[in-house]
């Protein structure tokens, strides 16, 4: 047995068969079904003549089927690819052929997206549809895929090198596929411990699921995220069962804690709390099993946080850092909020640093900015895309390779580090440094104000002015004088917006990361 994520779900498998592996709506399989499951998609993706290293996209919502196909993909050593479902023709077409798959399995509420750009990818060759018949010809019903392939294993040995790739959509531009060897994701994604120190072999990752007690998870986001994928996988290694709904909905949310007594939950951020936070104000719902929320890959305002536990006073609630190239990095430090500062301290052995210009560590205690890096267990690049991968990754003189994450930082004297924002999205007014984050988590703050995006707009005088992007409350009137007032009671001046834009609907990923490139047009085109 390998660190291989197949590897290690079978082992779990064999010995936790009769437990519940996945709960999605009314469908649910213990770890025994979900293998023979997936092992009958494998072996049908064999048949197809998919090769270890080829591609096999999943544009679904989340399923049963979903999971199941992460597993066949790995277990033949293929690569399951991320498709974005709210994708519409022109960006599944560049993902599409960017990431070069050989099939794809899809839901078929999206069939007419299929159909409209598959036969432009010179590599799709074969297409399977979960949820009923398909109108397309070459298109094989995922159940039938099923019926044609065994249940039992007979696949060839894997290794901790295989490949893995989730496609990351970021703030801007269009998505890129980061690259991982699976053993060093295994270890980057907690190593199959809750503790943080990894499982010394597989063996024990094995050993530990068997004689774990029952425990239910939930990963919320969909699993197109790569936060929710590794939710999955982190699940599978303690023995535990994985509860999911098919679309992020907060009641819907709410009603399956309740029913499938949810222990811990993983959640992206404001785009999820907040609405989870004023539908469990309306009360209604039994959540005495639930103990821990867990954000990751978007940072949790005070506001925020601050009404969920005061609507979960029993229930920790952690905010994670790290990012789908870098895994997990460390976790916040008590008080850590966009406003007040976020502030984390790392283990000694995370790899991780904040480095200057010429890639050496700033001096706790000096005030230098920094870019925050991560050296180890870290992704190998970025899939047809050499240039970024030479931007972000990059070695030093001493020979050791880091990870630039692009959030600058500085670091205190006991090492907290202390992270300001993304250098890319920093808005330069007049010589100041401007961080979207604390502006916008301030912005949260107010009453009437539902979402918040903050970003640069040109400007004659100053280079760049600070534009706020606002989704006020359903119902809730606030204008640009009131926000005005409530900034400058808590920012310096030439933080505060200079311009308001107020939409109806907040554009942003389905992780819950801001869309700056929808909101620079969108404050600009309101200047």
């Amino acid at each position: 047995m390998e660190f291989n994520h197949a590897d290690l779900f079978e082992g779990v498998a064999d010995v936790t068969g009769d437990r519940v592996a996945v709960v999605c709506g009314g469908e649910r399989r213990t770890y025994a079904e979900l293998d023979a499951e997936a092992n009958r998609l494998a072996h049908f993706l064999l048949e197809r003549g998919i090769e270890p290293g080829q591609h096999v996209g999943l544009h679904l919502y989340n399923s049963v089927e979903y999971v199941a196909g992460l597993l066949a993909a790995l277990k033949i050593r293929a690569v399951p690819i991320n498709v974005n479902y709210r994708y519409v023709e022109s960006e599944l077409l560049y993902l599409y052929r960017d990431s070069d798959i050989r099939a794809l399995i899809y839901d078929v509420e999206f069939e007419a997206r299929v159909a409209a750009v598959a036969n432009d990818v010179p590599t799709l060759r074969h297409l399977v549809a979960v949820g009923g018949n398909s109108a397309l010809p070459d298109a094989v019903p995922y159940w039938m895929a099923l019926e044609s392939g065994k249940a039992e294993r007979g696949f060839a040995p894997r290794s901790g090198q295989d490949v893995y790739i989730i496609y990351t959509g970021g703030t801007t531009g269009m998505p890129k596929g980061a690259m991982w060897r699976v053993e060093d994701m295994f270890m980057a994604f907690g190593g199959g411990n809750p503790s943080g120190e990894p499982r010394a072999t597989p063996e024990e990752v094995v050993e530990a699921a068997a004689a774990a007690g029952p425990l239910v998870m939930m990963a919320a986001p969909p699993l197109m995220h790569g936060a929710a994928q590794m939710a999955t996988f982190i699940g599978f290694f303690l023995g535990a069962t994985l509860v999911y709904v098919r679309r992020f909905d907060a009641a819907g949310v709410w009603r399956a804690v309740e029913c499938e007594k949810v222990f811990s939950m993983n959640i992206t951020g404001d785009a999820m709390a907040r609405p989870l936070a004023e539908e469990l104000a309306r009360g209604g719902y039994d959540l005495s099993s639930l103990g821990l929320i867990s954000s990751t890959s978007a940072i949790l305002s005070g506001s925020v946080r601050d009404r969920l536990q005061e609507l979960l006073p029993n229930v920790m609630i952690l905010d994670n850092f790290g990012s789908t190239e870098s895994g997990f990095t460390a976790s916040g430090v008590p008080g850590s909020t966009p406003e007040k500062g976020l502030r984390y301290r790392p283990n000694a052995s995370a790899g991780i640093a904040v480095l200057d210009e010429r890639l050496r560590p700033v001096e706790p205690g000096s005030g230098q900015l920094g870019t925050v890096a991560k050296a180890g267990r870290i992704a190998f690049g970025y899939y047809n895309d050499p240039d970024k991968t030479a931007r972000t990754f990059v070695t030093d003189a001493g020979g050791t390779r880091w990870l630039l994450t692009g959030d600058l930082a500085t670091v205190d004297p006991d090492g907290t580090v202390n992270v300001f924002g993304r250098g890319s999205q920093c808005v330069n007014t007049g010589g100041e440094k401007v961080f979207p984050e604390e502006v916008e988590a301030v912005l949260k703050g107010h009453p009437a104000v539902f979402d918040a995006v903050v970003t640069g707009v040109p400007d004659e005088r100053w280079g760049s002015r600070v534009a706020a992007v606002v989704e006020p409350r359903p119902g809730v009137p606030v204008t640009a004088a009131e926000l005005d007032a409530h900034c400058r009671e808590r920012l310096s001046g030439f933080k505060v917006p200079r311009t308001y834009a107020f939409v109806a609907e907040m554009v942003r990923s389905p992780a819950g990361k801001a869309d700056y490139r929808w909101a620079r047009e969108t404050a600009a085109a309101a200047s």
